[in-house]
């Protein structure tokens, strides 16, 4: 990595982690653990119940807390003139989405796996599910950075474009839900590799979509 998108990483980590105000990391996280806090109440306290749907509610959760942070990835750069600023010093709108994808993830995809550990003895799943969760995240969270940086790129200078992103991540966030979540009744395996090939995609997508987005945004 050259040393001027090493640059924009580090100062996409620190917008991203810290957050001021808005919580930074610290938000999805907690709002990760509050999802598996509150569904036992809601389920009640059959363990069998939820050891069979807590691996799907821990997935869900992870999509909803990736949504959080979906405002401050593209918009704000946009509304200062950084990407013209960016664009005079020869960096182009592809390599800043791909930088500021690998900070997205940085920035709520670790967090949430260590989370996903008292978080699954809340939903009562047991150990060798929970390795498949973590792989789970592990595989499947890059690709719902993606998606969340390419949806904010497209969203970006609309009026509500937060909550209308959150709208479009959801329904394009299913196949990563189904197989990341599917993985704990298949045994892990099938479900993995077809949640790191949607991933992968996504990974693939997302520079130049995104990057399309905000010329146009732009111009």
């Amino acid at each position: 990595m050259s040393a001027p998108l090493l640059t924009l990483l580090k100062r996409d980590l620190r917008q991203l982690l810290l957050g001021g105000r808005r919580g930074g990391a610290t938000l999805p996280v907690l709002f990760f653990v509050a999802v598996a806090m509150l569904y036992p109440f809601a389920v009640g306290p059959d363990a069998p119940l939820l050891a069979r749907t807590g691996g799907g509610v821990l997935w869900v959760a992870a999509l909803l807390a990736a949504i959080l942070p979906l405002d401050r990835l593209i918009e704000p750069d946009l509304e200062l003139g950084l990407f013209d600023q960016w664009a005079l010093r020869g960096i182009s709108e592809e390599a800043i989405v791909a930088v500021r994808v690998l900070a997205h993830w940085l920035s709520f995809g670790p967090p949430l796996m260590l989370a996903a550990l008292p978080a699954s003895a809340l939903v009562g799943i047991d150990g060798a599910k929970l390795r498949v969760v973590e792989l789970g995240l592990l595989v499947g969270t890059p690709g719902l950075a993606a998606l969340g940086v390419t949806v904010a790129a497209l969203t970006a200078g609309l009026r509500g474009g937060a909550a209308l992103g959150g709208l479009l991540v959801i329904p394009l966030a299913i196949p990563l839900l189904v197989f990341g979540a599917g993985s704990l009744a298949t045994g892990g395996e099938s479900g993995l590799a077809l949640t790191g090939a949607v991933s992968l995609v996504l990974l693939a997508i997302a520079p130049f979509a995104a990057g399309a987005a905000i010329r146009a945004g732009r111009g």
